[in-house]
């Protein structure tokens, strides 16, 4: 990448632009509620069950210019949700800036392994165990959302419940690949500890993205 660009994308003047896309929110709080979702690449977390792992190497997806990408999820919706990848790879200023000028509301999911950046509507924390959060943002976070793959994901998702805020809503998610496996003990568990929730990746048994 040439510098001139690699400095525009550093300053968040453009961001790698893996997708982007109106659909519906498959996850969480917001689930079943219209969005755009502006897919950014670049990732370092490496989660192995990650299912979009064409994310993560940022040279792959096109330096985009930051004004573009606020011009075009606009036209679809006034909720955008930034995803990726890891957003905050990146530093998210103009981007949220740009969006809520023009009266969006700003979403992000995260895993938290890098400085807060931006000014969110609502922060959706997915922390992963290989490179925790920041502590800054586990105090911002409005949505806590640990993935379940095994049994051990519950003492992670306890310890994590433990550095987020009262208002913080907190999510029990079953790992796709393994979900008959672990749903009922999710089930059992938010049963026996009613402080969680349960979140289903419900795009997926829509079929939409």
């Amino acid at each position: 990448m040439q510098k001139s660009i690699q400095k525009l994308v550093n300053d968040g003047k453009m961001l790698p632009l893996m997708e982007e896309f109106y659909t519906i929110q498959g996850e969480g709080y917001h689930k079943g509620t219209a969005a755009y979702f502006v897919r950014i690449g670049g990732c370092d977390v490496g989660c192995h069950w990650c299912d979009v792992k064409e994310s993560w190497n940022a040279d792959l997806h096109p330096p985009t210019d930051t004004n573009v990408i606020v011009e075009n999820a606009l036209q679809y919706s006034d909720v955008i949700v930034v995803t990726g990848g890891e957003p905050l790879t990146w530093d998210m200023t103009m981007l949220t800036q740009g969006l809520k000028s023009k009266g969006a509301k700003t979403h992000i999911e995260t895993s938290g392994a890098y400085p807060l950046t931006g000014e969110w509507d609502w922060i959706c924390l997915s922390p992963k165990k290989v490179k925790l959060p920041k502590e800054e943002v586990y105090k911002k976070a409005d949505e806590l959302k640990c993935i379940v793959y095994n049994k051990s994901d519950f003492e992670f998702a306890e310890r994590q419940a433990d550095k987020v805020s009262d208002h913080c809503v907190l999510y029990l998610q079953p790992e796709w690949s393994v979900r008959e496996k672990v749903i009922p003990l999710i089930v059992d568990y938010v049963m026996k500890n009613p402080k969680w929730k349960v979140s289903l990746q419900t795009h997926k048994y829509l079929n939409i993205p």
